[in-house]
């Protein structure tokens, strides 16, 4: 506990504060000049047209009908990933550390841009990049960082929890777990980016988590670049919450999503992962159920998928599936910080 509390100094925690409230304010700054761009350029959010399961989204747009007779702008993701980069880039001052995080961040966000602006000019709610070539992208930026983390970085092994041995797994196993994780991470996020507030405040959770960790290890650097994001998400989750202001889009679910995983890799937590986004998993674990029990057995587990949608409909009010995944999502995180700490990860 000792070489716990003296990895990092008052001075780191200031910076990594600064950090935090400079990415709420520029975020706050930015926020009103896209939505003037977005509502006098109409960047409406389309309504979902196909369920996951190839049939017409009959019970989903029945829950959202009274939302799909409002304008509501997408892409508002572009406003923390420029803002993310430039506190970064401007005010971070670990180059090394941030490096991989912030080219995962604006790598997948173009990505999602690129989605997001198909999407806009297309006929119905599901156009947008095929899926196919938009995860070849998604796949092209996990690999491109994968290689970086392998040769660049040097990494070889990730730690256990509760296991004094490293498991090595050599270059071609770590990039291709590299590669899993962050495609797994940022499809994830998208997922779950389905109701008002729902992905801001879990992932709020989740940045928090690795910003604690990544401090209490003395990756000063790493927990700045988490602590920036949290605080942009601060800003776009106190807008998007019910009844949503604006939609952070795929620029948004991607580049997040992304991120957080390259992060865990960084931190050498990624085991603690899937506990710290607790949440995001149950959202495409139920997507994968679905999806599977459909095309094998014909018939749906749950009404809707993702599974929030289940929720609302059995009767739960949007707000309550929300704010009841935040409270799993808040638990998740301190969980997998705690675990991080007793199986000697922190």
């Amino acid at each position: 506990m000792q070489d716990v509390i003296t990895s990092f100094t008052t001075d780191d925690l200031i910076i990594i504060a600064s950090l935090a409230v400079t990415g709420f304010t520029a975020a706050a700054l930015l926020t009103p000049i896209y939505t003037t761009v977005a509502f006098k350029k109409k960047l409406w959010k389309k309504p979902r047209t196909d369920a996951l399961t190839g049939e017409k989204a009959v019970e989903f747009n029945k829950l959202h009908k009274a939302k799909h007779k409002r304008n509501i702008p997408t892409m508002a993701g572009v406003v923390f990933v420029i803002v993310t980069a430039l506190v970064t880039l401007g005010l971070n001052y670990s180059r090394a550390q941030t490096l991989l995080p912030l080219v995962a961040l604006v790598g997948a966000g173009l990505v999602g841009l690129l989605d997001d602006i198909i999407n806009l000019g297309g006929s119905k709610g599901t156009a947008g990049l095929q899926s196919r070539f938009k995860f070849l992208l998604i796949l092209g930026v996990a690999l491109i960082g994968g290689l970086y983390f392998v040769y660049k970085l040097d990494y070889t092994s990730i730690a256990i929890p509760f296991y004094s041995e490293q498991l090595v797994l050599g270059g071609f196993g770590l990039i291709a777990l590299f590669t899993l994780v962050v495609v797994s991470t940022a499809n994830a996020v998208n997922i779950t980016d389905g109701l008002d507030g729902l992905s801001g405040g879990l992932l709020i959770s989740a940045f928090t988590a690795y910003t604690v960790i990544a401090l209490l290890q003395g990756n000063i650097g790493i927990a700045g670049f988490c602590a920036t994001v949290a605080g942009t998400l601060f800003t776009y989750t106190w807008f998007n919450i019910y009844p949503a202001r604006f939609f952070m889009g795929d620029v948004g679910s991607f580049s997040l999503g992304a991120s957080l995983g390259v992060v865990a890799m960084l931190t050498d937590t990624v085991l603690l992962l899937p506990i710290i986004g607790a949440v995001f998993v149950l959202e495409t674990g139920s997507v994968i159920a679905q999806v599977t029990s459909k095309r094998f057995f014909g018939r749906k587990i749950f009404r809707v998928a993702p599974i929030h949608h289940h929720y609302e409909a059995v009767g739960w009010p949007e707000t309550k599936v929300t704010m009841r995944f935040w409270v799993l999502g808040q638990i998740a995180a301190v969980l997998g910080v705690v675990i991080g700490v007793m199986g000697g990860l922190i």
